[in-house]
């Protein structure tokens, strides 16, 4: 069996490094909140990445699945232009592609 002391030690180390490691990137952040490049990509990167998922996604459309898709993608895009809210947006496009799909375009069988 393990030593105290040696138990108490490993103890000791862990949380000083788990510590370390929680109180690290508040430490990186805090120079960060005055830079142009960060403020710059936060107003930029939700439509970036957005505009990369939806492209992904888009991407392997099968023939028979082009007019819901392109009709969920103009509902998201228009709630996003009307609200400007990017919950609402990714919501109300993912139910309007759903509702679509299963009972506006759904196929027989």
């Amino acid at each position: 069996m393990p030593d105290p002391i040696h138990i108490a030690g490993a103890v000791v180390v862990s949380a000083a490094i788990t510590w370390a490691l929680r109180a690290l990137p508040f430490a990186a952040l805090a120079p960060l909140r005055t830079s142009a490049t960060v403020h710059f990509l936060g107003a930029r990167m939700p439509v970036g990445v957005m505009v990369i998922l939806a492209a992904y996604t888009l991407r392997d459309t099968e023939a028979a699945a082009v007019a819901p898709t392109a009709l969920s993608l103009a509902a998201t895009i228009g709630l996003h232009l009307w609200k400007r809210n990017p919950v609402l947006s990714i919501f109300g496009g993912t139910a309007a592609h759903v509702l679509l799909t299963s009972v506006v375009f759904a196929q027989p069988g």
